[in-house]
């Protein structure tokens, strides 16, 4: 097979590269002199300490890429940059009409309420893995915490709000899951796990003028955005970073993870689906942006003041140039996330990538 049709072959959904991947078997190993992180053994299936970490299953030049499901911290390879090189220039050559450009610009909840409707919440897994991710949600769910207030922005079906709740001891901890999708909200207020004693589902525009209902400025301890802002047009990054700067308590907190540029995901688009630069149109109609990590810190440490309560807003990328620039958060961490999942039966390669940060108000 060559390079080109194995990275076809590989075209499925995301939940679905990642089932094939996870699914595959595992062999067995009695070599006891293998380092922890190579050993199929579960006992040293160990959490790490370092969040940002990653992972520690490294590829040496004398390993065998298909011995393992995955491996971390694996750079392209010199094939694959070629293909992507070759499949950005084909999508840019094609790009998205400008009818259906407006189609899809001008009203993105409809296609988000569409999605949600056709896959209800069986699309995503749940997202336990967040609190491994972002230690915060240790604390704030511990039974001695105290008060605190969790607002997740894309909270789409509760996939990350109910695990958070069902691992919560702590009575005093409120969580306001908001989503775009009117449908994403009524999946999650229909759950048996619901409980308005301890969260809050509502419809949210993060990128609209109003802070999220029953939260004023200043009133958020913490902010999850996990896989959100890239489902967001680059014309709305600033004013949905101001809003969260707004909702924030000082010293408050944004566990952030999306797309980084060079996922599988962007390389596979084929013609009609590019829009702009890193930004596409899935096949459902949804939106997706891959970020850089420069270009993310950018956005987060420099971006410039909302205008004040009365100010003409234009729907420019400038538009919230008006009171110069101010830096609202403190990047404390940023990081890359780069993974090779292996198709063993299939002995495909398919390379994520995947960015992580931690933003605190300042």
């Amino acid at each position: 097979m060559t390079f080109t049709a194995a990275v076809d072959a590989a075209s499925s959904p995301d939940a679905e590269l990642l089932t094939k991947a996870s699914a595959l078997s595992i062999q067995e190993t009695t070599d006891a002199q293998l380092p922890p992180h190579r050993s199929h053994d579960p006992q040293y299936n160990m959490k790490r300490s370092d969040p940002f970490q990653f992972g520690s299953r490294y590829l040496q030049e004398d390993d065998d890429v298909f011995e393992f499901n995955a491996w971390d911290h694996v750079e392209t390879d010199d094939a694959y940059k070629e293909y992507a090189e070759q499949q950005y220039a084909m999508q840019r050559e094609s790009p998205v009409s400008d009818f259906d450009k407006h189609r899809f610009n001008s009203d993105p909840a409809k296609w988000w309420n569409l999605f949600y409707k056709n896959n209800t919440a069986n699309f995503f897994k749940n997202r336990k893995w967040l609190q491994q991710e972002f230690p915060i949600l240790d604390r704030v769910t511990a039974e001695d915490a105290g008060p605190y207030t969790l607002l997740e922005v894309g909270a789409g079906a509760g996939n990350t709000a109910f695990p958070i709740l069902a691992n919560n001891k702590n009575p005093k901890l409120k969580v306001h899951a908001c989503d775009f999708s009117k449908k994403a909200v009524e999946v999650m207020r229909d759950h048996e796990a619901y409980n308005t004693d301890l969260m809050q589902a509502d419809v949210w525009d993060a990128a609209g003028e109003d802070l999220p209902p029953g939260l004023g400025e200043n009133s958020v301890d913490v902010v999850l955005m996990v896989f959100i802002f890239s489902a967001l047009s680059p014309t709305q990054w600033k004013r949905a970073v101001h809003n969260i700067y707004r909702v924030l308590k000082p010293g408050g907190e944004v566990c952030f993870r999306d797309y980084g540029r060079g996922d599988l995901a962007q390389v596979r688009f084929k013609k009609g689906r590019y829009l702009e630069e890193n930004f596409y149109i899935r096949g459902d109609g949804t939106r997706v942006y891959f970020f850089e990590k420069d270009e993310l810190a950018q956005i987060w440490s420099e971006a410039p003041a909302a205008p004040p309560d009365g100010a003409e807003v234009s729907e420019s990328a400038d538009s919230i140039e008006l009171e110069g620039k101010q830096a609202l958060f403190d990047i404390e961490e940023l990081g890359i996330d780069r993974r090779m999942l292996v198709n063993r039966a299939r002995r495909l390669k398919m390379y994520r990538c995947w960015i992580q940060g931690r933003f605190r108000k300042k």
